[in-house]
């Protein structure tokens, strides 16, 4: 079997990342005391996705902003998850998450609503390919809380068709049920 050249191998890896959009979330500068001074150095937050359901998210650090970038965005790679989208555009359901102090709730939406959602959640849904979602965050205000929050309320999400596997039911017998709650909801409502 003959090895492929150097060079395709390196254009192959970067048609996959190009695939990804990475957004920046957060930098911080810490500063470290020494001798002669003050030794700086950079911590980077960045999100990564495809734009189809697939999101990650990294953390890096290095004494050069672009190289804490770059760790972050390798990290990120590193550790995509794939969520379910309705009709490619917002959640199947509402949802809740938490890491520490960091508590967020994501609410689908109908079409044409947009991204409602503040600075680190927003990067995430848009990363992520969701076009109509409300997202509202409580407590921690922290950046890093706050994406780890996202992403436990996204590890939370499923599919009618996974719920439907899981019950041995069909999808459609599913959603069948489901418009028969919500007509109930507006006849008594």
């Amino acid at each position: 079997m003959a090895r492929e050249p150097r060079d395709n191998r390196r254009n192959d890896r970067d048609d996959r990342d190009s695939e990804f959009v990475d957004k920046l979330v957060h930098i911080n500068r810490v500063a470290k005391v020494v001798k002669g001074g003050r030794r700086f150095g950079f911590a980077a937050l960045v999100v990564v996705g495809d734009q189809k359901g697939r999101v990650g998210f990294g953390h890096g650090k290095a004494r050069e902003v672009p190289e804490a970038i770059r760790k972050a965005t390798e990290s990120a790679k590193r550790g995509l998850i794939r969520v379910p989208l309705r009709e490619g555009r917002t959640l199947h359901h509402d949802v809740d998450g938490r890491h520490g102090a960091g508590k967020v709730v994501l609410r689908a939406a109908p079409a044409g609503t947009g991204i409602i959602a503040g600075g680190p959640m927003r990067a995430v849904f848009e990363t992520l390919g969701v076009h109509d979602v409300v997202a509202k965050s409580l407590g921690s205000s922290n950046p890093y809380n706050m994406v780890r929050a996202t992403f436990d309320a996204l590890k939370g999400e499923d599919s009618p068709r996974s719920v439907a596997a899981r019950r041995g039911l069909k999808v459609s017998t599913l959603q069948a049920r489901r418009r028969d709650v919500d007509a109930d909801a507006v006849a008594e409502g």
